[in-house]
C-alpha cells in the first residue's frame, strides 16, 4: 500500500508574514472582524456562528455580517469600502 500527501508541491517559495492584528488580545477589546457571507444556502448561518465562536472565545470582539445574496456576483466596492472601514479583520464564507 502507497499513500499520497494530497497536498503536492507548491511552485511557489513559501513567504513567512507577521499578523498585522492579534484579535486575541484582551480578549478581542477593540478589534472588529467583518464577516461576508457570499450568498450560497448557509452561508450567512454558517458565518453567524463563527461570530459566535469568535464571541465565545474572546469576549470583547466585535463582528458585523454583510450578504452579497449572491454567489454568482463579486461583492460590490461599496460593500468592500464599509467592510474595510468597519473591520481591522476579514473573514469570507461560502455555503453549499
Amino acid at each position: 500500500m502507497k499513500f499520497l500527501d494530497p497536498r503536492g508541491a507548491s511552485s511557489q517559495p513559501q513567504e513567512k508574514y507577521d499578523l498585522s492584528a492579534d484579535i486575541r488580545l484582551n480578549d478581542g477589546a477593540g478589534i472588529s472582524v467583518s464577516l461576508l457571507a457570499n450568498g450560497f444556502p448557509d452561508s450567512q448561518l454558517f458565518l453567524e456562528k463563527v461570530a459566535a465562536a469568535l464571541k465565545a472565545r474572546l469576549p470583547d470582539i466585535q463582528t458585523r455580517l454583510w450578504n452579497k445574496h449572491n454567489a454568482g456576483v463579486a461583492a460590490s466596492d461599496e460593500m468592500l469600502d464599509e467592510m474595510v472601514a468597519a473591520g481591522d479583520v476579514a473573514i469570507a464564507a461560502y455555503g453549499h
